[in-house]
């Protein structure tokens, strides 16, 4: 499963559900994209070491970006953002998930609700 930064930070403030969601999980995927959403939001040395300890810890699995991904989140892009307000990261996310087979597991659903063959499952914290 691949998880959307979202669930993480939901973890990080002490959310049981989400702790228990990835606990649970049998595979444990971030994307860099993610991970450098993970970055972005830190204030120190410190919560950047944390993020990067949980997710070793954890066992999570870091996906690149490919040639593939950056094709199909660009179509995602091109047939979603004006209507539905995809972001790029959003997109970019989406577009790994399926082009590595994965369900995304977010709490933002209508983030990711216009592309069709994303499987998701939707986290309620």
């Amino acid at each position: 499963m691949l998880f959307d930064t979202d669930v993480v930070i939901w973890v990080f403030r002490g959310s049981q559900a989400a702790a228990r969601l990835v606990e649970g999980a049998e595979e444990r995927v971030i994307s860099v994209v993610g991970y450098m959403e993970l970055l972005q939001g830190v204030r120190s040395k410190q919560e950047a070491r944390s993020i990067k300890d949980f997710l070793v810890d954890f066992g999570f699995q870091m996906l690149p970006l490919t040639e593939n991904i950056g094709h199909r989140a660009a179509i995602y892009m091109e047939e979603h953002s004006l209507r539905s307000g995809l972001a790029l990261a959003d997109a970019l996310l989406a577009a790994t998930a399926v082009e590595n087979g994965l369900t995304l597991c977010t709490g933002n659903q209508k983030h990711y609700k216009p592309v069709r063959e994303l499987a998701l499952r939707v986290f309620r914290p």
